[in-house]
């Protein structure tokens, strides 16, 4: 039997600018970090558990931030533990809270077949289990998936894209929803080391997913592009590097694009991004 629906079931208010993260490296004080700087949500990434606990933690350390995940991989967690743990915590911090999915890709994950049928059946058990369209979006990359975002749920996180995609994907989802995408940066001005820290996140395992290769094949570059480690003219556009006024001028063309909310992935992903977080924030508002 269906759960009502929270009362709470319209979108959050993201902001114009958030941080993406690993779930693993959210802790309470970079948390209140994020928020005091002005952000307007934090995005868990790398397959938070279906507990949803990460989400909860940081929730509990901040004040009124939007928590998102990007992505709840379907293959890893199950649809109604999914929605048992959004009920937990929208109960606990009511309209903070906005529910990523998405299907990965195939070479990680051995279960993986048929990836959009999959989608659709996993938004059907969320269906069943109340979670609103409003408070979930879909990790998008192709016209088809962007497509059902626009139909099953309040938008799109589209993860190592650029502008032009951008502008696809809002032709494709339409007015009035969420279009999140995430862009990495390097803060470092000399463009040759900002490649160095850009490329091998890039390179492995993105290069080697044929979702994302195929994706950028249709953004028009090359295969030779692609390979060995990708292109600097490639890294350059997946990785924004300079001082923090390149990095926030990179994340406004998004929004120039069409984009409602660009999430900020600081890069390399074991460093304290503290310093970036705060330079780009007074960068991006003042």
């Amino acid at each position: 039997m269906a759960l009502n629906p929270d009362m709470t079931n319209g979108t959050p208010d993201l902001g114009s600018y958030g941080i993406w993260r690993h779930f693993a490296g959210v802790g309470p004080e970079l948390a209140r970090l994020i928020e005091s700087s002005g952000y307007g949500a934090i995005w868990l990434g790398g397959s938070p558990p279906a507990d949803l606990v990460s989400a909860e933690d940081v929730l509990d350390a901040t004040e009124s931030i939007v928590v998102a995940t990007g992505i709840v991989n379907i293959w890893s967690a199950a649809a109604p533990e999914v929605a048992e743990s959004y009920h937990r915590i929208e109960k606990k911090h009511p309209g903070r809270f906005l529910l990523g999915i998405g299907a990965g890709h195939p070479e990680a994950t051995q279960e993986y077949r048929r990836p959009y049928q999959a989608l659709v059946e996993y938004l059907d058990a969320l269906d069943i289990g109340g979670v609103p369209l409003e408070r979930r979006v879909l990790a998008a990359l192709g016209p088809k998936v962007l497509k059902l975002s626009a139909d099953r749920s309040a938008g799109a996180h589209p993860y190592l894209t650029t502008p032009e995609h951008t502008a696809e994907a809002r032709e494709i989802l339409g007015p009035g929803k969420v279009l999140a995408p995430e862009h990495k940066a390097v803060l470092e001005s000399d463009p040759v080391r900002a490649r160095e820290i850009g490329r091998p996140p890039v390179n492995n395992p993105y290069l080697q997913l044929r979702n994302y290769t195929n994706n950028l094949e249709r953004l028009g570059y090359s295969k030779d592009e692609l390979g060995g480690g990708g292109s600097d003219r490639l890294i350059d556009a997946l990785v924004a590097h300079g001082g923090a006024d390149a990095i926030a001028a990179r994340l406004r063309e998004h929004l120039d694009a069409g984009a409602s909310h660009v999430t900020l992935h600081s890069l390399p992903d074991g460093a304290d991004p503290s310093a970036t977080y705060r330079e780009v924030a007074a960068a991006l508002f003042g």
